[in-house]
């Protein structure tokens, strides 16, 4: 019988695809985990009873009465989600943002009902004043501009508010300077070390937030908010803001938008170790949602692909519009 010739293994030895040929495959070796308990919903609560209000430029969302936010948070918790975060729109606003800091306000009155109803699902406040303020601006506006500290103030008083309602975490998404250590010390004096601050760290000041604006009526009257949001064309910027906020106090820092700016939260991530959301904001949920209804994407493929890459570059966790949408298609 003849010996058996032993060759020497031609490329490719290495053949990528081997680990890619089924879906047992894949999943085995699959890098980026992405599941509902990574994805936070937002959610539009506004004075009323039973009132579910469509937001004409993105499909699918609604501002919701407090009636209707407790029934939602039933449904989204029964698709797995296990948090939200929370903007309100007033009846009435003011110079002053009165409403942020109302105890009987709409969120404040949301949180209650919430945590009444659904003591475990994980509620998030925005803190920031443009939804409530007249002329839409994040903060006290004197001699045409935000006046940062006085703005600190109110930010504050905003965020105790929150947390005597009963909110698990608190967001400043405002972009005023030193707005999480102002925020910090006071929850710490008044009782509320326990609640975290989610920072609105590297907050951009970008084109894909016009749907939201809709949305939560907080069109600058006057003028824009670059004067404190920052430059889209920096990251080295975006990295120093959230080194400074978790040196202020910050529980988790957060890069908004997401898609354009994957290179920032990979670089706060590797920079700063600490945990990292992303906001996939108002235009992109948008975006999205025009394309598919045209028919040019297959929205499930794309939506989860959108979240798996934003996932992918370092965040922790997701806010997203899409988030109910997402954990049932998972």
């Amino acid at each position: 019988m003849a010996t058996p010739r032993i060759s020497h293994v031609s490329f490719p030895a290495t053949r990528m695809r081997r680990m890619r040929r089924t879906k047992a495959l894949r999943d085995l070796v699959r890098e980026t985990e992405l599941s509902p308990h990574h994805l936070v919903q937002p959610l539009f609560v506004v004075a009323g009873e039973g009132v579910r209000e469509e937001v004409t430029s993105m499909p699918g969302v609604e501002r919701l009465s407090i009636s209707e936010v407790v029934a939602e948070a039933t449904e989204l918790q029964t698709a797995g989600i296990e948090a939200v975060t929370l903007f309100g729109i007033p009846s009435g606003k003011d110079e002053a943002g009165s409403g942020a800091y109302d105890p009987e306000g709409v969120v404040q009155l949301a949180t209650r009902a919430l945590k009444e109803t659904h003591p475990d699902l994980v509620v998030i406040a925005d803190v920031c004043l443009c939804e409530y303020t007249s002329h839409g601006h994040c903060g006290i506006v004197r001699d045409g501009d935000v006046d940062n500290d006085l703005t600190l103030e109110l930010l504050a008083k905003t965020a105790i508010s929150l947390a005597d309602a009963g909110v698990d975490a608190v967001a400043p998404s405002d972009m005023m300077d030193g707005r999480v250590g102002a925020i910090r010390a006071q929850l710490d004096e008044e009782g509320h070390a326990n609640v975290p601050i989610v920072a609105y760290s590297a907050k951009y000041a970008s084109a894909f937030y016009g749907p939201f604006r809709e949305a939560a009526e907080s069109t600058p009257e006057f003028g824009d908010r670059r004067g404190y949001q920052m430059d889209p064309a920096n990251v080295l910027e975006g990295v120093r803001e959230a080194e400074l906020d978790l040196a202020e106090g910050a529980d988790v820092l957060m890069v908004k938008p997401a898609t354009p700016y994957l290179d920032v939260i990979r670089r706060v991530k590797e920079a700063t170790g600490a945990p990292v959301a992303a906001f996939h904001v108002s235009g992109e949920y948008a975006m999205l949602k025009a394309a598919a209804e045209n028919g040019w994407i297959d929205e499930e493929r794309a939506v989860l692909e959108t979240l798996t890459a934003i996932r992918r570059a370092g965040a922790d966790l997701v806010f997203t519009y899409y988030a109910k949408d997402a954990a049932a298609w998972l």
